[in-house]
């Protein structure tokens, strides 16, 4: 197990049990050394993975015995539980592994005042290191404990009514592709409420990882003969636990995530927009503001939103996942938005609807009016952790990573802000990434059209398994 882009992460078999408690207990110590006062109540929420029950109820069970009162809020969108925690100064905690495969699970771990930092996360792995061999489990609870699912979610759909007009989306047809989604029913309720149409597609009472940087062709074939069969404007979907938006066109095509998060941008007239080096180059100043970027993962992000406080106007974070952080209030029709400086689905889904249904533009009309760079992404799933890092080690050396990618041309610049990002002489764009949050090495692409961008991809990963399946020392 090991803190990745987003909060801790684990084969679901080796949370389960002590390895949560511990790390709960750690959560614990890092809060009483920031100033949480004893009994302070913390929020615990899970997505619907099967392990994760029993590891709220490990974590639960840790934060009684660390003197502080779990309040469970059952399964609910992490924004949600973050919403509600900063609304009323509590701590937080969310059992999910997001997007990663059904066999792994994870921790995201909130103090009052938001998500921990990477400092925060590198004191809790070595306090959980240095007690790992002395700690004990404690039992679990043996009477119900007081739950806020309710209130919470009665705070995020209030939210949600302050984001659009009403009746902002009546006469837009969409689907909600709602496979094991925590927000899966909260979603259709929300868009009907603002008069949408809705059609419930793709549930499933089995888990669905679904990783809206890397949406399988078996699943994009589903959406587009979804968008046929429904004469659908749109299908949207989030992932596990609601923190990241999924959003397709008109013919079921892929809205990608930085496209998401600049329709927000330009929805809330943002005046500093912080995004990792992972999303579209063409995201830029000529769009109105100031651009910023960081290492992948909300913490990197929420760093430099911080720093951007300081020259007021509207600071919006996003990822190339889609997930969009709103780090100051801002008003909309008359109303306040309140700040949510963690990731959340809801607010780029319906800022993306809510542009299609004031211009009556079609979302596909959206990609081609921006003219940006043609991108495309995808990953190696079990690709060992340390196949990635030879990987990385290797490539380091810029000879060898011109002969790696001298299918592609001649390497032109190197961005190791997180991983390699290498800008070839052609004005094409190949970005290798280990993940963060699984045992995945990742590939990002830019190019003229979506079949270059998309060959330069898999050739790229076709590649990294070839010499990483060897022993040789330099690529061939």
């Amino acid at each position: 197990m090991k803190f990745g882009s987003s909060g801790l992460r684990g084969l679901a078999s080796e949370l389960v049990g002590k390895p949560s408690g511990l790390y709960t207990e750690a959560f614990a110590w890092r809060l009483a050394a920031g100033g949480c006062q004893p009994k302070a109540r913390v929020l615990v929420g899970r997505d619907l993975r099967d392990s994760s029950p029993t590891i709220a109820a490990n974590c639960m069970a840790a934060l009684a015995a660390s003197g502080l009162q779990p309040i469970d809020c059952g399964a609910i969108p992490t924004p949600a539980l973050a919403l509600y925690g900063l609304q009323h100064g509590m701590a937080a905690l969310m059992v999910t592994g997001s997007h990663i495969p059904a066999d792994r699970n994870g921790i995201k771990f909130y103090s009052p005042h938001g998500e921990i930092s990477k400092a925060d996360e590198a004191a809790i792995a070595q306090y959980a290191a240095e007690k790992s061999d002395s700690y004990r489990s404690p039992p679990s609870a043996e009477t119900a404990l007081p739950t806020h699912h309710d209130e919470a979610m009665a705070a995020y759909r209030a939210r949600a009514e302050d984001i659009l007009k009403p009746g902002s989306l009546s006469g837009l047809r969409i689907g909600v592709y709602q496979h094991s989604s925590v927000a899966a029913d909260l979603l259709v309720e929300i868009l009907r409420s603002f008069g949408a149409s809705v059609t419930p597609v793709g549930k499933s009472d089995t888990f669905v990882p679904v990783d809206t940087e890397a949406v399988s062709p078996t699943t994009i074939a589903k959406f587009r003969a979804w968008t046929r069969e429904f004469k659908l404007d749109a299908i949207v979907s989030t992932d596990a636990d609601a923190d990241r938006p999924l959003v397709t066109d008109e013919n079921g095509d892929l809205f990608r995530g930085d496209l998401i998060g600049l329709a927000v941008a330009l929805y809330l007239r943002a005046d500093v927009v912080v995004t990792p080096v992972t999303s579209n180059s063409g995201i830029s100043k000529t769009f109105g503001f100031e651009v910023l970027r960081t290492k992948v993962g909300s913490p990197f992000v929420i760093e430099a939103m911080e720093a951007s406080y300081r020259t007021g106007g509207i600071v919006l974070g996003f990822e190339a996942n889609g997930g969009v952080l709103l780090g100051s209030d801002c008003s909309l029709h008359g109303r306040t938005l309140t700040a949510l400086p963690t990731r959340d689905a809801m607010l780029p889904i319906l800022a993306v609807l809510g542009t299609v249904a004031s211009t009556g533009k079609k979302v596909s009309h959206l990609r081609e009016l921006w003219k940006l760079p043609v991108c495309a992404s995808e990953r190696l799933e079990n690709f060992p952790v340390e196949s990635s890092s030879g990987l990385m080690l290797r490539l380091a050396d810029r000879e060898q990573l011109q002969r790696f990618l001298a299918p592609f041309g001649t390497v032109a610049e190197v961005d190791e802000t997180d991983g390699l990002r290498t800008r070839m002489a052609n004005g094409e764009i190949i970005h290798l990434r280990p993940s963060g949050n699984a045992p995945e090495l990742r590939c990002y692409s830019e190019a003229a059209n979506q079949d270059r961008a998309e060959a330069i991809v898999a050739l790229t990963l076709e590649r990294a398994r070839a010499i990483t399946s060897t022993d040789e020392t330099e690529v061939v």
